[in-house]
């Protein structure tokens, strides 16, 4: 922890009650005390490497090689992914997995190569292995991606296995995106990253890292091709990256370099050849199609922590119902729980709980409520009491009940990562359901246990099932996140069979979309934080979780009207929009900011409401695919390299890219265009690209760009779906998919697709079998 964190830290310990700070000052020295022992068998360790290569043998899809020291198995996946397993690593036990193993592909098979290595040739990727266990991962044409060099272990006196490091090799022109969330992306510079899910104890900005949810996924971009690799370990470990350099040192390219240092666990790992379409197709064919959220989901959410009562949630409903401003959910923070005790309700101050949930949905609006994972230490408190006779909480190595101090004081932590645990969990939202809660979002799950010093979390030496596999905090940490969302997802499901479950988490792991996605967290209220929220979601949709979204205005502080509005437009075009703050911040909603904030912000919100076709559609894609709704701009041309460095746009979908404004002042600002032609959609006028083009950033709108020949759906004035269908060029053609909105249930629906064209001047579209399409259509661009 740095200087400017453990400031942090302590001044967010001594903002809580004097109790509750003193309780975290002894947790934190009893978990020093913990934690040493934990870590006292390091010494007499001694280094490993695999040594030579010394025999062969094939397997389906590939084979395991035997060197002195290790084994390396190779497996090639029917759907193309390389799986990596050294020392008798296999896919599965795995949390990231899916639990089904994936097939190997017959047609892949291991032989010879030169200098006494082997090779295995797929129709996707190649793999060959030197002699002393440098695997190159290379196209079909044989180019090299990645180049593994020969990984090393520190083992104790007494042969077990403990750190590992793996030292990599990329391209030089090669940029590194990833690594779950990160403030300073989405591409990740020279450094050192580490993956650890950290509370950074207040609110960030790009300079801060770790933070609430790593995962060690690299997705690398470069000219001979993208790959995506996973190390599947959940220990804690470190990426440090050095980018590469053409022309370094007489005229020789110098290799982008990666060292992934791990504290123990498996050292397995996937890599996923291909463009960026099919790497993400891959990666969750492997982790899990992400989750489809309800339709209300992707409207307009409102949060606070701080509404105290049922009369100040009242006022903000009504307010947003007298300006003309559609809400669709309003999230309940921590202060609507009997002193912060979670599942259940401060009656004195929300009396009326279920009646303000209904006369809230009757007029649109949806209540979600917030769940931490910590559950007070008291024998009065049911949740504690029942989790007592159920033998649910996390214990220590003597058998007692692992204790840490969050808001409701000294608390206990379910052991997610128990099935049982995780059915008696999923059970407790029938108590939220009943007070008429239609979605829920986890807090404090990374897991946090307040310190003024150490880290904020479970001592390294807490017991956990690790689901029969057993083990302590170390290699539980990362995952209970994950596991606490796969918990309240599998509990609504049993719950409310006909309702897709609406959940989002502060943190996770990788194989968190199948549960549903994440935020933020505290980020700052300053341009900064802007800046550092589009970077969280573009970072995050490559690592597979492709629903995320910042808290609008920043978290714990009072942003000018013009920061506010900037991030709103921005907001209006990520797949979570939500406005939130902390308890002494300023408020958030948009009449708070002036008339002419508040016109210019229900334009967003219109504009939001009018793309929620759009929005649904773009969710059922990344449910088929994985393919995020917020792309970079290289997604369709990663050998472009200015598209690869361009950090402050991106694109919705394939049909629109979004050109935020992420500085004060500016009224105009240059847009880096990718190949094609596209419509600013403000005015109308027509771009080529590749190029920079530069545009009108007035202070009510952000630019907004159409791609030349997109079909897209929107919301009429009358409710119904239309499209509109932006102008090929002459001699060109385009198209759009639409997807019809299933509502909150399971209903399945058909995609349906459509074609523009434009001859002698007239747009033509047509349907899949060239009828006529169903929906009213309005031509733009002409």
């Amino acid at each position: 922890m740095n200087a400017r964190s453990w400031l942090r830290t302590v001044k967010s310990v001594g903002a809580t009650s004097p109790s509750r700070s003193l309780r975290a000052w002894r947790g934190a020295w009893r978990n020093r005390r913990l934690d040493a022992a934990a870590t006292a068998g390091r010494r007499g360790e001694r280094a490993r490497v695999p040594g030579a290569l010394i025999k062969a043998e094939p397997e389906p899809g590939g084979g395991v090689l035997g060197f002195e020291r290790t084994t390396l198995r190779i497996t090639v996946t029917t759907g193309g992914a390389v799986f990596l397993g050294w020392d008798g690593a296999e896919p599965l036990p795995s949390y990231a997995l899916t639990g089904r193993a994936p097939q190997p592909d017959s047609r892949a098979q291991l032989e010879p190569d030169k200098d006494g290595g082997w090779r295995v040739v797929s129709e996707r990727a190649m793999v060959v292995v030197s002699r002393h266990g440098a695997v190159e991962v290379r196209t079909p044409g044989g180019v090299v991606l990645r180049r593994e060099l020969p990984p090393r272990w520190w083992e104790s006196a007494e042969g077990v296995s403990g750190r590992w490091v793996q030292r990599s090799e990329v391209a030089a022109d090669a940029r590194f995106f990833g690594l779950g969330g990160r403030a300073g992306g989405p591409r990740l510079r020279g450094g050192t990253y580490r993956l650890w899910n950290t509370d950074p104890g207040g609110s960030f900005g790009p300079d801060d890292d770790p933070l609430y949810l790593t995962m060690p996924v690299q997705l690398v971009v470069a000219d001979a091709g993208t790959h995506l690799v996973f190390h599947d370990c959940t220990w804690d470990g470190s990426v440090t990256l050095r980018e590469g350099e053409e022309g370094a040192g007489s005229g020789h390219d110098r290799p982008g370099r990666s060292e992934l240092r791990m504290e123990g666990g498996p050292l397995r790992c996937w890599i996923l050849v291909g463009a960026p379409s099919r790497v993400l197709r891959t990666w969750v064919s492997l982790t899990g199609a992400p989750a489809l959220p309800p339709s209300w989901a992707l409207g307009h959410h409102h949060a606070r922590w701080g509404f105290g009562g049922e009369r100040e949630v009242r006022r903000v409903l009504d307010g947003y119902r007298a300006h003309g401003l559609p809400l669709d959910a309003l999230h309940l923070d921590i202060d609507h729980f009997d002193r912060h005790q979670v599942f259940t309700v401060d009656h004195e101050h929300f009396p009326k709980l279920a009646e303000l949930a209904a006369e809230a949905l009757t007029a649109g609006t949806r209540l979600v409520s917030i769940v931490d994972p910590a559950v007070k230490a008291d024998p009065a408190n049911a949740v504690y009491a029942e989790g007592t006779r159920e033998d649910v909480f996390v214990r220590d190595g003597a058998g007692r009940s692992v204790r840490g101090v969050v808001w409701p004081g000294e608390s206990v932590y379910p052991d997610f990562t128990d099935p049982k645990v995780r059915r008696w969990w999923g059970g407790l939202y029938e108590e939220r359901l009943g007070h008429g809660f239609a979605g829920f979002w986890h807090d404090m799950n990374e897991p946090v246990s307040f310190a003024p010093f150490g880290d904020p979390t479970l001592p390294r030496s807490a017991r956990h099932a690790l689901d029969g596999q057993g083990g302590d905090h170390r290699a539980a940490h990362n995952v209970y996140a994950l596991c606490m969302a796969r918990a309240g997802y599998e509990g609504l499901v049993r719950l409310r069979p006909r309702e897709r479950p609406f959940l989002f988490s502060r943190s996770g792991w990788a194989g968190l979309q199948r549960y549903g996605g994440t935020w933020s967290g505290d980020v700052a209220s300053d341009w900064q934080g802007l800046r550092a929220s589009l970077s969280l979601v573009l970072g995050l949709g490559l690592c597979g979780v492709p629903y995320s979204g910042p808290d609008i205005g920043g978290f714990d502080g009072e942003p000018s009207p013009e920061l506010y509005l900037r991030w709103f437009q921005l907001g209006a075009h990520l797949p979570l929009f939500r406005t939130h703050s902390a308890l002494d911040a300023g408020r958030r909603e948009p009449w708070e900011f002036g008339e002419e904030i508040l016109e210019y912000a229900r334009a967003a919100l219109l504009q939001r409401r009018r793309l929620h076709p759009y929005l649904v559609t773009l969710a059922h894609v990344a449910h088929r695919s994985g393919a995020p709704y917020v792309r970079p701009l290289w997604w369709s041309d990663p050998a472009d390299r200015a598209l690869r460095d361009c950090e402050d746009a991106f694109l919705l979908g394939d049909a629109l890219l979004v050109a935020p404004v992420l500085e004060p002042e500016v009224r105009q600002r240059a847009v880096r265009l990718p190949r094609g032609h596209w419509y600013d959609t403000a005015t109308g006028r027509l771009h080529r690209g590749p190029g920079q083009v530069l545009l009108d950033a007035p202070l009510s709108r952000v630019p907004v760009l159409a791609r030349a020949g997109a079909v897209i759906p929107v919301r009429g004035e009358d409710g119904e779906v239309e499209l509109e269908v932006w102008a090929p060029v002459e001699g060109r053609s385009g198209g759009g998919l639409v997807v019809p909105d299933a509502g909150d249930g399971w209903e399945k629906v058909v995609a349906e697709r459509f074609t523009s064209a434009r001859e002698q001047g007239t747009v033509i579209v047509r349907g899949k079998d060239g009828e006529e399409p169903g929906y009213t259509v309005h031509v733009r661009g002409l």
